[in-house]
């Protein structure tokens, strides 16, 4: 019987001396759960005490990102202070209005524009709107700076009605930025007065609400109005992280817990299994107060989630262990004592492995993916310290009594037997699989090379919700929500007729690009002014138009102009070869001009030019992570061969995921990232648990293959019950709806699956044809 000769190591001699000490046990969880408990209610008690450290906050980082977010609007910071310049965009929140969704009106009926001034007149009446910014907001446009509104009176007749349609659509400052081009979505700018923000649905719900209100007891009116802008989709991407949280934690735990149920068919072992990651789960949560770090987006789902995978998985196996020696008749402390000694080491070494993975992360340039990485290690250690204290302490509770029950007659006692025919069959023909397999997960690395980056900046909102829904609206109806410019600079006084054939070569060159939205700057308003004449001569109109109109886009003391432009949310990816187009273009224009300096700027291009930077980051962490895993493997089982056997079943399961995304043609991006550094956790797991395994098998000898064959007995239940359980957990994403979540879950559970087909069949081919020097140890 496996099991029965006992080792004398000093790891065996370490678990056996903490099996034996129960004391020491309810020490440690004792200390553990009252750090955790002083972290979720006053964390100010331990961090008080450290201290103080010369503060660590990038001010010049938070300068720059208001830097950027000045460059979404065109003159930010670049006027004189006397002077504000009139923006076309920049409210805190925007309401969509849209006209007659499901008929053919538009706006230029009078009733539409009475409702519309009325809501805008509601809507300036609220205590937390500051101001209203719409069509009737747009400056005269005209030559003489009469007074007057863009839009007619709500009286006006057919044929002004018309007119004004015409006017409107064709005048820059509206079309496009304003109004749709088909005249049947108008949008409002709404400023926010904080001081009378109370709650988010005053920045939220309350407006859209006042808004239907107003236009219902208008007749004739047939308007749907949706709120959307930074503040509804901020305030909306946090909801969505607090719900989803809750929700799929929830469900997934419910999931695993109930595939656990299935899977033991004993109520004790599932209980003590259950705990063990639930207490490192709430151990991680309270100590990340300590550290400041609870508020990172990636906390309240993913290091959950994680820490209760890393738990489940040993916990399992050791659960397996325990529940074996105890069936073959030991009394229950000492069947612990014995799983202890034997499961214990690879639990260490897949903690620390894991561990690595993730202490790779702390050398990225974003600081979300550093936070994330110093989380998930400090959850992989809490989480080995509760599954050797909780398991432990359940075995010697009552619960321990009846942890055989059950044994063998599970599901997957039933499945095993099946597979063993098929490990049988591929340790026959170990050459050809073990080929096959490492020209198989070299070709996948190959094609996963091919991932290229992106990022959605609001790619984690429920598609469901109002803001997501009139931001996809935008994105179709006026070219999306954001903006980005092309600055322009001049080094000498230069002549005002090369500026403009300056500024009508980039107009050509975005109007070339069918993903940039309604370039608006001094080109298109002097193109919309009446009359003809050279450029000198249609420059000095501009001197005509009020100052604010004048100097949203030109700032001649300044030597300063821009171009402004809208960019959907569809991804950095789809904008990648647009802008690079379009900064090839202006440094044409630029050697064709040399005394101008041209520049493309925004959130969504310095995004584009940093978003390659994750890239490295990931690739820097993961080789780096890998190497340092197969030299930990390499010296803990003395063995360069086995350290190198150990690359195809690890490689194999990222390598798979990698090339699926490639052919759903997805990209490489943030929640991408973050499920690679998981996977190269999950995938080392259960190879090492399988290693473990067959180095204590080849100790005992025999013929090589049937060594092999007594290992996979042996961790083979628990390589198939730690996978159902995980994939049936993960899969709980899957039906979210938020695209990270559902991307998140479809990842996990490929790899999972993936992982476990490369160490029940290609783990055993590589060791069949590779570590056949050892066939007859013992």
């Amino acid at each position: 019987m496996t099991g029965t000769k006992q080792t004398t190591g000093f790891g065996a001699r370490l678990f056996f001396w903490w099996a034996d000490h129960p004391g020491a046990q309810i020490a440690v969880f004792v200390v553990m759960s009252t750090l955790a408990t002083i972290g979720f209610t006053n964390p100010a008690l331990i961090t008080d005490l450290i201290p103080e450290t010369v503060e660590q906050a990038d001010d010049s980082g938070t300068s720059n990102r208001s830097d950027r977010r000045n460059m979404d609007y065109p003159g930010g910071g670049r006027v004189p202070d006397n002077v504000q310049p009139f923006q076309v965009g920049g409210g805190q929140c925007v309401l969509v209005a849209r006209v007659d969704p499901s008929g053919e009106a538009d706006l230029f009926t009078g009733s539409h524009l009475r409702a519309m001034r009325q809501v805008a007149e509601g809507l300036q009446s609220m205590p937390q709107i500051d101001n209203v910014m719409w069509l009737d907001s747009v400056p005269g446009f005209n030559l003489f700076g009469l007074s007057g509104t863009l839009l007619p009176s709500d009286n006006a007749s057919k044929r002004q009605l018309n007119e004004a349609r015409d006017r409107v659509l064709e005048n820059p400052l509206a079309v496009g930025q304003l109004i749709s081009q088909d005249g049947r979505t108008v949008l409002m700018h709404l400023g926010i007065d904080w001081f009378f923000v109370t709650s988010d649905a005053a920045v939220t719900s309350e407006i859209r609400e006042r808004a239907q209100s107003i236009a219902a007891k208008i007749p004739g009116v047939a308007l749907e109005f949706q709120l959307t802008g930074p503040v509804p989709l901020h305030l909306m991407m946090a909801n969505n992280h607090v719900t989803d949280s809750t929700k799929y934690q929830l469900i997934g735990y419910s999931i695993m817990l109930l595939s656990a149920v299935i899977l033991f068919r004993g109520f004790s072992a599932v209980m003590i299994v259950a705990v063990a990651p639930a207490v490192g789960v709430l151990w991680t949560t309270g100590m990340l107060h300590f550290l400041d770090l609870q508020d990172n987006p990636f906390n309240d789902i993913i290091v959950p989630v994680l820490v209760s995978l890393v738990g489940l998985t040993d916990s399992v196996h050791l659960m397996v262990e325990i529940r074996q020696q105890r069936a073959s008749g030991l009394a229950v402390n000492e069947a612990a004592r014995r799983g202890i000694s034997r499961v214990g080491m690879a639990c260490l070494l897949t903690s620390t492995t894991t561990a690595i993975g993730f202490l790779s992360l702390l050398w990225a340039h974003h600081e979300i993916v550093r936070d994330f990485g110093l989380c998930c290690v400090v959850g992989v250690a809490m989480t080995f310290v509760s599954v050797l204290t909780v398991i432990p302490l359940g075995c010697r509770s009552p619960l321990g009594r009846r942890l055989h029950v059950g044994l063998g007659k599970s599901l997957v006692d039933g499945q095993l037997r099946r597979i063993g025919p098929l490990v049988d069959w591929v340790l026959r023909r170990d050459r050809a699989v073990a080929r096959i397999a490492i020209a198989v997960t070299f070709a996948l690395a190959i094609i996963s090379l091919q991932l290229q980056p992106d990022e959605k900046r609001y790619s984690g909102l429920s598609e469901s919700g109002e803001a997501a829904q009139a931001l996809r609206h935008l994105d179709r109806s006026l070219g999306g929500l954001e903006f980005s410019t092309v600055d322009v600079h001049w080094f000498h006084d230069s002549d005002e007729s090369e500026l403009l054939d300056v500024l009508g070569e980039i107009d050509a060159l975005l109007a070339s690009e069918p993903l940039i939205g309604n370039p608006l700057g001094v080109g298109q308003l002097l193109a919309a002014l009446p009359g003809d004449g050279d450029a000198k001569e249609r420059m000095t109109l501009l001197e005509l138009l009020p100052p604010s109109l004048k100097r949203a886009f030109y700032v001649p003391e300044r030597r300063f102009a821009s171009v402004q432009f809208r960019v959907q949310d569809l991804g950095i990816a789809a904008y990648s070869e647009p802008f690079q187009r379009i900064e090839r273009g202006l440094n044409s224009i630029a050697d064709r001009h040399p005394d101008f300096g041209l520049a493309l700027e925004g959130n969504a291009v310095w995004r584009w030019r940093n978003i390659y930077q994750i890239v490295t980051d990931l690739a820097t962490s993961l080789g780096t992570a890998s190497v340092v895993i197969w030299l930990v493997l390499t010296i803990v089982y003395r063995s360069i061969r086995i350290g190198l056997i150990s690359i195809i079943p690890n490689l194999f399961p990222l390598a798979a995921t990698a090339t699926m995304l490639v052919f759903s043609g997805q990209h490489l991006e943030m929640v991408t990232v973050c499920v690679f550094t998981i996977c190269v956790g999950i995938a080392v797991d259960d190879t090492i648990h399988f290693l473990t395994r067959y180095q204590e098998e080849m100790k005992l000898g025999g013929q090589h293959q049937e060594v092999i064959r007594r290992a996979f007995t042996g961790v083979g239940s628990a390589l198939l019950m730690t996978t159902i359980v995980l994939v049936a957990g993960l899969g709980s994403a899957i039906v979210g709806d938020s695209r990270d979540a559902r991307l998140f879950g479809i990842m996990g559970c490929l790899t999972l699956a993936t992982a476990l087909f490369a160490d029940v069949l290609l783990l055993p081919a590589m060791l069949s044809r590779f570590a056949r020097s050892k066939d007859k140890v013992g």
